[in-house]
Formats: structure tokens, sequence, C-alpha cells
């Protein structure tokens, strides 16, 4: 693939981009999935690979050795089916570490007549990711938001316009250093390079949202195994993201706990006949729990499982509520709840959310890229998907920097 690049003479050269890798080493399964850039901008899935996780917890890294076993397995597979040589990776990285924070950088303009600036633009940007953190946190992200000039809030483009003062809103999001550079090592271990690092739920709404969606506003949830990532727009600009240390496994678990089943056996109980939602009156009242592995069978309450269920969904859900309103961001959103993930798959979950946020909520997939049917149509592989494209998208950023011209109409949008 090879879309036509500009050169210092002014004649049209061949650019060869190469295959982006995105990888996610989450707590239930490592996804690796390789993607192509066509000629008319659009990213192809063409290559993908999967295997159980091992050694994650909560979306952190607790045994480099099994988890590089895993992370292995996958990438050979993506290798095969799209049959590509993987030298490089882009990660995604998760965990109930990861926090955002807003700040606002202030810079006054010198000399008003002319107006503000290329340099008051670039100095109020280093100002504004100026953010005190504790010494064993890293930065991750510096979003921009909206620029201000004196009492005017969000200015799209400051330069040329008068003031006496221009800010910048940004959103910074962080983690703590060594548990992001644990999920690093995991990479390196197998003798790769890590191309770029981003937070799992900024990768899956890149790969699910549309702009009219971020336009309106609009909360997309990850719910994965051991964590749930979130990110919130508002006003057209990116307002809160984060994270939660609890995801479909500990739903599982409770399963296991309150009726004394295996982990397997319980896991397959919530895909069977598991609900966010009590139900009262429809449907069996109780399911059967098979014997296997020394475990000798039983009986379970349809709704008793229902109640368990809910009682961890209720929770996780009320988390995200409970921060995004003390941001004062809900009522900033016009265009509901995304859910995505694989725990998005539990029966009932966009009803619950619904009536805990008080507003529409639909399931997601990665709309924004084509290619295989499994992961376009796959909740589970949003963020992974997203990462394909973050990848994509720094690729043609860094072209801009050094004075390339790509000739690609790409949405990135916010």
């Amino acid at each position: 693939m090879s879309p036509a690049g500009h050169s210092s003479k002014g004649s049209f050269v061949a650019v060869t981009i190469p295959p982006v890798v995105g990888l996610e080493i989450g707590t239930s399964k490592v996804v690796a999935l390789a993607g192509e850039l066509r000629e008319d901008g659009h990213v192809m899935i063409a290559g993908m690979g999967e295997a159980p996780s091992s050694g994650v917890r909560k979306g952190e890294i607790i045994d480099l050795e099994n988890a590089a076993v895993c992370v292995r397995s996958a990438l050979a597979m993506a290798e095969e089916s799209g049959r590509v040589d993987i030298h490089q990776v882009h990660l995604t990285v998760s965990g109930g570490h990861i926090q955002s924070v807003s700040n606002r950088g202030t810079v006054p303009v010198f000399d008003r007549e002319a107006g503000i600036t290329r340099e008051d633009v670039e100095q109020v940007k280093e100002v504004a990711r100026a953010v005190n953190l504790p010494p064993d946190r890293e930065i991750l992200h510096t979003i921009w938001q909206n620029f201000c000039i004196d009492d005017q809030e969000r200015v799209v483009k400051p330069e040329g316009l008068e003031g006496a003062k221009l800010a910048l809103d940004v959103l910074v999001l962080h983690g703590v250093r060594n548990r992001l550079n644990n999920t690093i090592r995991v990479v390196r271990s197998l003798h790769l390079d890590v191309q770029d690092v981003a937070f799992s739920g900024l990768c899956a709404a890149l790969a699910v949202l549309t702009q009219q969606q971020k336009k309106s506003g609009a909360v997309l949830i990850d719910l994965g195994g051991g964590t749930t990532n979130y990110v919130a727009y508002a006003d057209g600009v990116l307002a809160a993201a984060g994270a939660i240390g609890t995801g479909g496994d500990h739903v599982t678990n409770d399963i296991a706990v309150a009726f004394s089943v295996p982990n397997p056996q319980a896991e397959s109980l919530k895909r069977s006949a598991g609900s966010a939602v009590v139900k009262s009156g429809t449907g069996a009242p109780r399911v059967a729990v098979p014997p296997a592995g020394g475990f000798p069978g039983r009986q379970v309450s349809v709704k008793a499982l229902q109640t368990v269920i809910n009682a961890r969904m209720h929770e996780i859900f009320s988390t995200v509520r409970r921060r995004l309103d003390g941001e004062g961001i809900l009522h900033h959103v016009g265009a509901g709840v995304v859910l995505v993930g694989g725990g998005s798959r539990l029966k009932d979950s966009e009803e619950l959310a619904r009536q805990i946020f008080g507003m529409p909520c639909a399931a997601g997939a990665p709309g924004n890229v084509s290619g295989l049917a499994a992961v376009t149509e796959g909740p589970a592989y949003a963020a992974c998907a997203g990462m394909v494209l973050y990848g994509f998208r720094a690729w043609a950023e860094s072209r801009r920097r050094v004075g390339g011209r790509t000739w690609l109409r790409w949405p990135f949008g916010s």
C-alpha cells in the first residue's frame, strides 16, 4: 500500500506505510490485531490473534513470564492470519490506577495589536501541560480541549484574534509509572519494540464513537474482564476518562462464591442464564449446573443468580456515574451511553445502564474499521481496533511534523 507523498522538490514520491499491530494484554485474554491503511484512508484489520490471558490481574502484570507466553501466542496467530512479520507493536494499557485531571494554562499576550501569534499558542500549550503530579505517576496523554481569550470561552482557533490573555484547557491522563512499565516489559521480553502506548478507553472510543456522538456528548464504557474503562465527551471535546479495577471476572467470582460452584461453571451460568437486571416471573425458576471435574452439579435459582449479578453491575455503573456527576459532565451528554468490551454481552446490561444513567444506552462495536467480521462486529475488540487506528493517526501526525504531506483523508476527530 503506497499512497502518494510529497518531496521537498515538489515532485510526488511513494510513501510506504507499514502495517500497525495493536496489542491488548487484558485480564481475560490477549488480543493482537494487524491493520493496513487503504489508499482511501480507511483502516482494514487483516490479521488477528487471541489467547487466554495469564499473569494479569485487574489489567496489571503480576507474572511477567506467564503474560509473555500468552502475548507470544496471540502475536504468532496474528502474524499467520495477517501474513505479516511483527517486530513492533502499539500497546494499550489499562488498570484502576489510570486517572484524568483537567488543567488550565494561561499566558499574557504582549502585542495586542498584532493579535495572538503561533508562538503564543505554543507557549500556552506548554504551560497547560505542566501538571504537578506525584513523582510515581507518568503522563499518558495530554488532550487539548478549548482555548479561552480573556472572558471568551471555547475559542477554536485563537491565532490572529485580539486579546490580553490566552488560556487553554487540557485533559491529562496519567497512571502509575511502574505499572505502565511492567506492561511494556512483557513485550520487550519477547525482543519486540513498543512503538506507542495509549489508554484502552480512549482507543475504544476512537474505534466506536462517531463524530456526531462526540459532538452531541457521549459516554463510552468498556467492560473488560478485570477493569472497566470509561471516557466521556461533552461539548465536542474529551471531558473525562478513567478506569475502575472491577470488571466481568468479578461478576463471575461473585457467582462462584455465592453458589459454591467452580469458576468455569460460574462463567457458564453468567452467560447462559445471567442478567444484569432482576426479572420476575419469566422463564424457568431454576437452572442446572452440570457436574464436571469432581464437582457434583446442582440447581441454582435464576432470580438469586440475577440478584448477585445485578449487585456487581449496579456497583460498576454507579461508580462511573458518580465520577461523571462529580465533574458536572452528564448534563452535557446528548447521545447517551455506549457499552463495549466483553462484559457488554451480558444480557440486559444496556437496560441497567439506562436505569442508572437516566439516558439512552446502546451496544457498540468497532465501526470505524473494516476487515475481519469477528472484529468489526465484536464489542470485545474495540480497544485493540482503536489502538490500530491510533497507530496510523500517530504515523500521519509524525509525517506532518517533519514537513511531509500525507494526502490522506482521515477523520481523526477529538
